[in-house]
């Protein structure tokens, strides 16, 4: 759905007011029901029987109030205030200052006019390499000739390239901009992406309902050399598609609790995307873990992020998302999808092969175990618990290790 907004001789308060209106209801999601026995019922809403192509898929993300408008400049260096900074978040999750090598790659639909340009302010704001012709790191490869502009997925291409390249800054980015927002035209951009030899780690920040077919589709999620990363979702319980492929690590959601400047306990997020598969089996990965009450069936997520708004990461993006631009404070599973496909560019083994038998031998050495909070109202499926869990996986990263 394509929505076009006017504002006629309007007071700038209003406008304001209008554009605030208009940007919380495009971040509202339809959180999934629970079936009566409290496992996750398939997000019925969005499933399809049908070809691929009447999939839509959509970008997880959720924005934290209006940007820090900069209409018609472009600063190097602003004050920045409420957010998480590049600095902030590598602090958290014991990251390297520097670091990365391969390229990752960020699978988005639409045009995204503005993104290398965006991807040096973000940079030039934090200290990171920027990328031009002495340094060609940032490369858009666009799977037509001609491809609207959509400012939803651009902000989500914007929080995907800059939060790649905030945490493999010595990578190198490369943005696949698919033909529409479907799942064919998704999958082409997916597969040219895994052609390609320098490629190490697959970011894909959007998200479809199940359908009864899918597991013929898991074959594009494989390669030799690269990992494929997929966020959960943003709609509490319940999960969708490539989220739930075993041949993906679908990202959760945690909430970075902070206190002046302390990490305190980190949380599940309540907008985290969790569950059972409708269709795919439990892959060997969760069987030989035995991730708790599966049933035979592909649990999601795998592992876990920052992506609480309220906790949210600084994006800046100057192609209008509904008439605005500039700094945005942006969370969900989308932001901490790309992330995970840094960390694996920084050389690290990030692969569910790798993750499970981890978890199993020195849990504590490799993931921070979330074991509080909730996505929704069904019980045992939907609460954060010791060991895995149906909200936030295995945990959020500990780095140190690998």
């Amino acid at each position: 759905m394509t929505f076009k907004i006017t504002f006629l001789k309007m007071p700038a308060i209003m406008v304001f007011i209008a554009s605030l209106f208009l940007l919380q209801i495009l971040a509202g999601i339809t959180v999934v029901a629970a079936a009566s026995d409290g496992s996750p019922k398939e997000n019925g809403a969005n499933a399809h029987a049908g070809n691929p192509d009447q999939l839509k898929a959509d970008p997880p993300f959720h924005i934290r109030g209006p940007p820090i408008n900069v209409q018609g400049a472009t600063p190097t260096y602003v004050i920045l205030s409420g957010g998480l900074d590049v600095n902030k978040i590598k602090t958290v999750y014991n990251l390297p200052p520097s670091g990365g090598s391969g390229t990752i790659a960020i699978i988005d639909a639409f045009n995204y006019p503005t993104a290398n340009t965006d991807l040096n302010t973000f940079s030039s704001q934090f200290g990171l390499p920027l990328c031009n012709s002495t340094n060609p790191c940032f490369e858009i490869h666009k799977m037509a000739s001609k491809i609207r502009t959509d400012g939803g997925w651009a902000l989500e291409m914007a929080l995907d390239t800059q939060w790649a390249h905030a945490i493999a800054p010595n990578a190198k980015i490369l943005l696949v901009e698919a033909k529409s927002n479907s799942l064919t035209d998704l999958f082409a951009a997916v597969d040219y992406a895994r052609s390609r030899s320098d490629v190490v780690a697959i970011s894909m920040s959007w998200i479809a309902g199940e359908f009864p077919s899918e597991s013929s589709y898991d074959y594009h999620f494989t390669s030799s050399k690269a990992t494929f990363f997929a966020a959960s979702g943003d709609g509490g319980t319940g999960i969708g598609y490539p989220a739930a492929s075993p041949n993906v690590v679908a990202v959760g959601g945690t909430s970075l609790n902070m206190s002046n400047g302390s990490l305190l306990p980190e949380t599940a997020w309540s907008g985290s995307g969790g569950g059972l598969s409708a269709y795919e089996t439990e892959p060997s990965y969760q069987l030989t873990y035995n991730v708790p009450q599966a049933n035979g069936k592909r649990a999601v997520p795998d592992v876990s992020y920052n992506a609480d708004p309220n906790s949210g990461v600084y994006v800046y993006d100057s192609t209008p998302y509904y008439g605005l631009i500039g700094w945005w404070i942006v969370g969900g599973t989308s932001a901490g999808t790309p992330q995970w496909a840094a960390i694996k560019s920084l050389g690290l083994s990030a692969s569910n092969d790798k993750f499970y038998p981890d978890a199993q031998t020195s849990y504590s050495s490799h993931f921070r175990d979330i074991t509080s909070g909730t996505n929704g109202a069904c019980g045992f499926y939907c609460n954060a618990m010791a060991g895995y869990d149906y909200v936030t996986g295995l945990g959020s990263p500990i780095t140190t290790i690998y």
